[in-house]
């Protein structure tokens, strides 16, 4: 990287990198049935979309470069929402957050996905406070933000982001995105009815391309939630790419690829539908601009619509979830990684002011699936040893990235030791991507623990013992 020392710092801080791509060829692979199990208490869910109609003029959040930032920060109060950054020119397409909420006997779980850059904890600490505050209380509580690149900035409180890549606080931007997202919550609770789920798995192959040269993560998870009678509540699915299909030079407000594919999707079923992304550190689109939106959108949809087709209801209504707070590394900036092989690699800066030693994660369990979250961008190798993790005790794993925080990038020891922008914004050493994988890991042990004892006392009440 050939740049000067401190424009690569704030380029290591920023949340994502567009990389050029090459052309695409979709495949595709039905979902497997789901087996048999025990009945457990019966299950209501309920979904709601809010559109979060940010104001023309609001900043683009994503890209850190000059193709957004304004020359000179507006010292003048010319713009009412942005400083460092160009205002938005208006909406390509709506900036939405639509809520899932499963309840099952004494477990609850309130899902939410935004069409953000990223999400900050006190945010999901605001989000239940405000449900609290209305006597809705969760056992977990999930913001998933997208990772789109051309969603609205101006709504964090780290300093440090907002002049990286998201624009100064603005209150007003963040009270509309928190009201929008308890508005969701708000009216998903109010519309619960007996339900049913189904989950399967459908891949996608030649819309994403691998920053590191490794193979990437097809697997496409679907969640399917119905009606006891077989009408459809919502669809919740996972897939890893990153938000960055439109390029610096959009400056118009768009959930980007995701954004598109949702709503094709929602077009196609008449109702809410969540988009959760995967392990999507080392992931990049292989298209760009709004020709490569469409076709990479149009064989997303496709395919989860294929999916949710192919999936069987299931009998189980299991839910239950865990978190855990974890210690994460010390923060550093390696100097190295950022501007490359010929600076030391002792030369590093600490960062523990501006970013967390501790993050929490959530895994939850719906009925024969497993997903657990991950505070910012883990690479696909590890990715795919939690889900591996996962699926010795169950069925379906999928993992949950850019989920209740933000810490930027989680890579192998390798990986992290390759000067390249994703490794200048690993922040927690050799060790980071490791210690988030282990936890993932231990909580999907977590979940399966559960899932057997569960079982074995359903059993027993079934067989009168």
């Amino acid at each position: 990287m050939r740049r000067p020392l401190r424009a690569a710092v704030y380029a290591t801080l920023s949340l994502s990198l567009a990389w050029p791509g090459a052309g695409t060829a979709y495949t595709s692979r039905g979902a497997r049935s789901a087996p048999v199990a025990p009945m457990g208490p019966a299950l209501l869910a309920g979904a709601h979309a809010v559109d979060v109609a940010p104001p023309r003029g609001v900043p683009l959040a994503g890209y850190g470069g000059s193709a957004r930032r304004l020359l000179i920060p507006d010292f003048l109060n010319r713009y009412p929402y942005a400083f460092w950054f160009k205002p938005s020119t208006g909406i390509h397409d709506p900036i939405m957050a639509r809520a899932l909420i499963l309840h099952s006997g004494d477990h609850r779980l309130l899902w939410v996905a935004v069409d953000l850059i990223g999400v900050e904890p006190e945010m999901v600490s605001e989000l239940k406070g405000r449900l609290a505050a209305m006597g809705l209380r969760y056992e977990a509580v999930i913001l998933s933000a997208s990772h789109t690149h051309s969603g609205p900035g101006a709504f964090s409180r780290s300093r440090l982001f907002s002049f990286i890549a998201l624009d100064s606080l603005v209150p007003d931007i963040r009270e509309r995105i928190l009201n929008a997202i308890v508005g969701a919550a708000r009216q998903a609770e109010s519309q619960k009815v007996p339900a049913r789920i189904g989950i399967g798995r459908g891949e996608v192959t030649g819309a994403t391309r691998s920053r590191v040269g490794l193979p990437l993560d097809p697997d496409v998870g679907v969640l399917k939630v119905v009606s006891v009678d077989g009408r459809p509540i919502a669809l919740l699915w996972n897939y890893a790419i990153h938000g960055t299909v439109l390029r610096k030079s959009t400056l118009a407000l768009s959930g980007d690829v995701m954004g598109a594919a949702t709503r094709q999707l929602e077009q196609a079923l008449g109702i809410p539908v969540l988009y959760t992304n995967g392990a999507v550190g080392d992931v990049s689109p292989a298209l760009h601009g709004w020709a490569g939106l469409r076709q990479i959108a149009e064989g997303l949809s496709r395919e989860v619509l294929t999916t949710w087709r192919r999936i069987p209801v299931e009998p189980s209504s299991r839910l239950w979830a865990v978190s855990e707070r974890i210690s994460l590394p010390p923060p550093r900036l390696s100097v190295k990684n950022c501007l490359g092989r010929w600076v030391p690699t002792w030369l590093t800066v600490g960062i523990g002011w501006a970013f967390p030693t501790q993050a929490e994660l959530v895994a939850v369990a719906v009925g024969t699936s497993a997903w657990v979250t991950i505070p910012g961008e883990l690479q696909t190798r590890l990715g795919q040893a939690v889900k591996a993790e996962g699926r010795r005790h169950f069925r379906h794993a999928f993992v949950v990235g850019v989920s209740n925080d933000y810490a930027g990038y989680f890579l192998t020891p390798e990986e992290y030791r390759r000067p390249r922008y994703i490794a200048c914004a690993s922040l927690y050493g050799e060790a980071g991507g490791r210690v988030v994988a282990e936890r993932a890991t231990a909580m999907f042990r977590r979940l399966g623990d559960l899932e057997g004892r569960r079982d074995t006392a359903l059993r027993a009440r079934q067989w009168g013992g």
